[in-house]
């Protein structure tokens, strides 16, 4: 078992902190539509960060907490494009202005980053002290890639949850946004602009999300550093991303089977380590299953990695075969 030391740790997170609130400056001073130049540099930059931080964890901490960290990043950077469709449907729902979109977004992803925060702070605790939740994790997983499979988890349009509709029934909201604020004055009276109902759709959406990459990355990883670790460095660039990829999310159109298929491995290595740690009464007679293997890291990453390569190129493949068809 590796370990990272606390040092490390609270630099890293300072640093990562630093970033962030560096990029809310950022936008809050300039806010713009950022051309597609600007885009693919921040997201090069981006993806050179979490790079250099691998290499950092694995001086500090050896190998495999460094595959971790690559495994479960690569994870929860693949399964962010999925969030970046819904992004742009609620984007479009709510007749979002394109200038103010990336404000927006950073803000939701700050949210984003919060909310899942407390959600892997829940999940470690919950780990260390029942291990039967690898079962749970690893069923949630392989019934959410059936789903994928089947072609039952596309959002061809946003439904707002009940806590939104709730909201649209209390609360006096204008029909204009006012910039980014959230409360503007409407004929001397003061309401509350869509870009609240906006937010909070980002938020609580990507929370729903949270319940598919949560579980994945805790098949990858059981600390809880590494964990938020790869989320944060997940949805840093996701804004950017957002921006640069534009129409290009479109030609994935096999990125849906592919992540099927990375969930899928990693709820069978769940369910696979549960077996090998095995406390359950009923299984077994509640001792561990000696012969239920666990999967090494550089394998998950090398699953991670080929599927992600075969499903992009497929893809790219299929969508540029479908052009020269199409009649001019």
């Amino acid at each position: 078992m590796h370990e990272i030391p606390a040092w490390f740790e609270i630099t890293a997170l300072t640093l990562l902190a630093g970033i962030l609130l560096a990029d809310l400056l950022i936008i809050g001073r300039r806010p713009h539509v950022p051309s597609f130049r600007e885009s693919a540099i921040w997201v090069s930059v981006y993806i050179g960060l979490a790079l250099l931080f691998g290499v950092a964890v694995l001086v500090v901490s050896g190998g495999t907490a460094a595959g971790e960290f690559y495994a479960g990043w690569l994870t929860e950077y693949s399964l962010s494009l999925d969030n970046l469709f819904v992004f742009t449907v609620i984007m479009a729902a709510f007749a979002v202005p394109r200038e103010l979109q990336q404000r927006t977004l950073m803000i939701g992803i700050v949210i984003a980053l919060v909310l899942r925060a407390v959600f892997i702070l829940l999940g470690a605790a919950v780990i260390e002290r029942y291990t039967w939740v690898f079962y749970l994790f690893g069923v949630i997983l392989l019934v959410t890639a059936l789903k994928m499979a089947r072609g039952q988890d596309d959002d061809e349009e946003y439904k707002e949850n009940a806590l939104i509709r709730g909201l649209r029934k209390v609360l006096p909201i204008s029909d204009h946004y006012d910039s980014t604020r959230l409360s503007t004055r409407v004929d001397a009276r003061w309401m509350l602009t869509p870009m609240l109902i906006v937010l909070l759709a980002l938020g609580t959406t990507d929370l729903l999300f949270a319940f598919d990459s949560i579980p994945a990355i805790f098949g990858l990883t059981q600390d809880p550093f590494i964990v938020f670790a790869t989320n944060l460095f997940a949805l840093m660039g996701l804004r950017q991303l957002y921006f640069l990829l534009g129409g290009l999310l479109e030609r994935l159109v096999y990125l849906t089977y592919g992540l099927a298929i990375i969930l899928g491995f990693i709820g069978v290595k769940l369910v696979l380590h549960a077996l090998h740690t095995n406390s359950v009464p009923f299984v077994n007679h509640g001792a561990p299953v000696e012969w239920a293997p666990e999967i090494p890291i550089w394998l998950s990453l090398v699953v991670i990695v080929g599927t992600l390569g075969v499903t992009t190129v497929a893809s790219l493949a299929k969508t540029a075969r479908s052009n020269r068809i199409e009649p001019a």
